[in-house]
């Protein structure tokens, strides 16, 4: 049908979700993606108890995000849309079993364990994204997520330092994690039974995305990895501009707070902006602030960058979801967005610390700027190759 694309951008596809379905789909994906919150704080929490290595917190926090970016891309073609509530109920379990199993371990075993970790969470993710670009505006529901995970992994960092990792130790924080868990599963029961099948290009009918989705999906992975790039090593970069002990944390704060923001200016302003110029505006702001951070500035200025920096962030991520259905209108590369993006997340500290030193560790701005220029580059390619596509709903 060939105004297809146009009707379902105004209604949901399929039948629309209840209060209730929405409500648990959301718990489930906030629940899915809280380790990449709290993560630093509990694997920190490890190491000074001896039970990680140093190097073994930065490879603990790496495959986790990688497993997770996989089974977040791979969920939908694996398990289908047809049982999710069997399926969260199971990502839920197993959630709160390896979380307590973390507990008991320490080392490369408690490494795995985190790696195995990834996979039910990602899941979730996976339920959270379906949902997403199944709705009428898929860029308000975007930030929506991102803004509730924020506050969510505030408040969970907020309480779980005073109150459960210092008179507990980590142990305390995974076995916060693992009832979260347990309530995801049970928060199962009220999801959507099935979601309704994607619509299918007619002259593209393969289950994988078009080239262009592809082209898309790597936009958010170098959009991501070069965020991260760059944060992972705020702290040090704070350190070797000279800044008072304390600056870093106080940068961190601020961009929460400013990501809060941002996420709720983009769910404000979703389908009443052009999301183009917004994104590519944001990129180009991102890249110009890491050409800042390179610059090593003084604390006020590194305090205002690390703000709007945080602000630009979630305000720009949800705009990556149009994109990516402009690309591939079947939505097939839309519902890999997570997962694309997790694995930017996995990729940009990685690739990072190829480009620092003990001494100078401005290569992270550097190279997050090149990043960030290749995602500009690839947005801007995918748009300037859009073309009209038929659309048939799929069996």
């Amino acid at each position: 049908m060939a105004d297809l694309a146009a009707a379902e951008g105004r209604a949901w596809l399929g039948p629309p979700p209840s209060a209730a379905e929405l409500g648990a789909t959301l718990f489930a994906g906030v629940t899915g993606i809280m380790f990449a919150g709290v993560g630093p704080l509990l694997l920190g929490a490890l190491e000074h108890a001896g039970r990680l290595s140093a190097a073994q917190i930065g490879q603990a926090g790496m495959v986790e995000l990688l497993t997770m970016g996989l089974a977040a891309g791979l969920t939908g073609a694996v398990a289908g849309t047809r049982r999710l509530r069997p399926l969260t109920i199971a990502c839920g379990l197993l959630i709160a079993l390896l979380d307590a199993a973390t507990i008991w371990c320490d080392g490369w075993t408690l490494v795995a364990v985190r790696g195995l970790a990834g996979v039910p969470s990602g899941g979730l993710i996976w339920l959270m994204t379906a949902m997403i670009v199944r709705a009428p505006r898929p860029e308000r529901w975007a930030a929506i997520y991102l803004t509730v995970q924020t506050l969510a992994q505030f408040v969970v960092v907020a309480t779980l330092g005073p109150w459960v990792v210092r008179p507990f130790g980590a142990d305390g924080g995974f076995a916060v994690l693992a009832a979260m868990g347990a309530a995801a599963a049970l928060a199962g029961f009220a999801v959507p039974r099935a979601f309704a099948p994607l619509p299918v290009a007619a002259d593209e009918p393969s289950g994988l995305p078009s080239p262009r989705g592809l082209a898309a999906l790597a936009a958010a992975f170098c959009f991501n990895a070069a965020i991260l790039a760059v944060w992972i090593y705020v702290e040090p970069l704070s350190r070797q501009a000279g800044h008072p002990a304390g600056t870093a944390d106080l940068a961190l704060s601020l961009s929460l707070a400013a990501q809060v923001a941002g996420g709720t200016l983009a769910t404000l302003l979703a389908g009443r902006m052009r999301w183009l110029p917004a994104l590519l505006g944001s990129q180009a702001a991102m890249a110009a602030l890491m050409l800042l951070f390179a610059w090593t500035p003084g604390r006020g200025a590194f305090l205002a960058a690390s703000a709007l920096f945080g602000g630009l962030w979630m305000f720009s991520s949800p705009l990556m979801t149009p994109l990516a259905i402009e690309a591939d209108p079947t939505r097939r590369a839309a519902v890999l967005g997570s997962g694309a993006a997790l694995l930017g997340c996995s990729a940009g500290p990685l690739l990072a610390s190829l480009a620092v030193s003990d001494a100078d560790v401005r290569g992270c701005a550097m190279l997050g700027c090149g990043l960030m220029a290749a995602a500009i580059a690839i947005v801007a390619a995918v748009h300037l190759t859009r073309r009209n596509i038929v659309l048939t709903r799929s069996a």
